[in-house]
């Protein structure tokens, strides 16, 4: 068992900054070591790469599974899963919601390149945040900022229930305004999830981390399958509606209306804001959740540093130049899988069929949260894994950037095969792309609170970069081109 307690320094007066919380926790607890990230295990060892990927990477741990799924609390890991929902929730919805958004829409099928815009606007929130947390010298409270947050995302959630169709006047042209506001505070609770929920869940042991990666997966697959259950992305049905003089039937692609309407579809995602909320109350507040915090001093907010029952010594931290890369290589995996590949996807797999596009739709969104799910059982923090999923990562964001840029008739496009590589092709790169990302957060972590602050903001700074470059490529170049839906 661990114990929680609150002190206050040896012996001298209350921190100004706000209180300090120590953890002790077991030893069973113990992360890896970060000196062992990057190097080959030594020969007593006698560890093989893929004993270190079976065990999470360190040489001076070797835990059976039964050990790893008794040595946690099951209400933390659900709480976490919830938590982790209300990051992207909001977001991936309204996006999930378009083919029913631009039907009452003004601006039709440009209203996705405005919401992107709104999308990005969110980012001034992170900045915010990390602003004051630098320079101000009264330091946010981030377990009080996590529930503002929480509270901004469900409320936008509700509204956008009820005035996602309404327009006004913007330069003598109806737009959705309302849409565009609501957005906005919807990706602000997004965007600020990343600087601020991650190092929150960084207090915690490091199993938790993964649940809560979970949680974030989940944010975009119940959306999608509530719009599953609601109708989007059903292939419709060819109807004739006339006759040419020449005798010719007129076929007209036609969908069924949808189950419920957009108004209903906000309304449940604004019962999982609060469902989200709830669980980080909760995970802020019970004490069963308190005990699972690993060995780490608080202070400042989300600043903090863990503890020698960690295996963490000061002496064995990441060197400058892997830290650096790391940064690096999580902002170069953001700017394409944040940025770019929700705008592409459509261009890639679309010219394969219907049915190929809505499979590669929807097994990449399943891909999250699964990849997520497995790190519970094979864990890794070794560099060198590391680089080679972000590798192979490479080589297939090649490939479906080479469909996307080659569409509407990319190669294999009239054949099965060619849909089956498409529709793998994009579930394997979802995949490794959360596990890596995962991978590159559970080492960070390791590095203290302020390590995963730097961590979400070059995510969300390399996902701005792909999403403003994606935008432009789009909407300025000739380099995609849609493949058109016809009878």
């Amino acid at each position: 068992m661990s114990r929680y307690h609150k002190s206050r320094g040896a012996g001298g007066p209350t921190n100004p900054a706000g209180p300090v919380y120590g953890v002790i926790s077991t030893l069973d607890d113990a992360a890896p070591n970060p000196a062992d990230f990057a190097r080959c295990p030594s020969l007593e060892a006698k560890k093989s790469e893929l004993s270190l990927f079976l065990n999470w990477g360190s040489p001076k741990k070797s835990m059976e599974l039964g050990s790893r799924l008794k040595n946690r609390s099951w209400v933390v890991d659900v709480l976490a899963i919830f938590f982790g929902i209300g990051t992207w929730l909001g977001v991936n919805g309204t996006f999930i919601q378009l083919p029913l958004l631009v039907d009452e829409a003004p601006e039709g099928w440009s209203l996705p390149s405005y919401l992107s815009v709104m999308v990005q606007i969110g980012n001034l929130g992170p900045l915010l945040y990390t602003a004051i947390q630098k320079y101000s010298p009264k330091k946010l409270n981030d377990g009080w900022t996590i529930h503002g947050v929480l509270l901004v995302g469900a409320l936008s959630c509700l509204l956008t229930a009820f005035f996602y169709n309404q327009t006004a006047p913007v330069a003598g042209t109806d737009h959705s305004l309302a849409l565009f506001v609501l957005t906005c505070f919807t990706a602000l609770n997004a965007c600020t999830s990343s600087v601020l929920f991650m190092p929150y869940m960084g207090r915690f042991k490091e199993q938790y981390m993964v649940t809560y990666f979970i949680g974030e997966g989940l944010s975009g697959l119940l959306p999608s399958v509530t719009a599953l259950i609601q109708g989007i992305g059903e292939s419709g049905d060819c109807v004739q509606v006339n006759v040419t003089e020449t005798g010719e039937a007129v076929y007209e692609l036609q969908k069924t209306p949808p189950r419920f309407d957009t108004r209903v579809f906000f309304l449940i995602l604004f019962g999982l804001m609060v469902l989200a909320y709830v669980g980080y109350a909760l995970l802020n507040s019970l004490p069963v959740a308190r005990r699972e915090y690993a060995q780490v001093t608080v202070s400042e907010g989300n600043k903090y540093v863990y503890g020698e029952a960690d295996n963490q010594p000061k002496e064995q931290k990441l060197s400058r130049g892997q830290y650096t890369y790391l940064l690096l290589l999580i902002g170069a995996i953001s700017l394409f899988s944040n940025g770019m590949f929700g705008s592409i996807q459509s261009y890639s797999s679309a010219p394969y069929g219907s049915q190929a596009y809505h499979l590669a739709a929807t097994l990449s969104v399943i891909a999250n949260p699964v990849a997520c799910f497995m790190a519970m059982f094979l864990h890794f923090t070794s560099l060198r894994i590391i680089t080679v999923l972000s590798i192979l990562a490479g080589l297939l964001t090649s490939y479906v950037f080479t469909t996307a840029a080659l569409s509407p008739l990319p190669p294999l496009h009239d054949q099965t095969i060619g849909a089956v590589i498409v529709v793998t092709a994009w579930t394997l790169l979802v995949g490794i792309v959360s596990y890596t990302k995962l991978g590159i957060t559970t080492v960070m972590r390791a590095q203290g609170g302020q390590s995963l602050v730097w961590v979400g903001a070059i995510t969300q700074l390399g996902s701005a970069i792909g999403a403003v470059a994606i935008f432009f490529a789009i909407n300025y170049s000739d380099l995609f081109q849609a493949a058109e839906s016809s009878c």
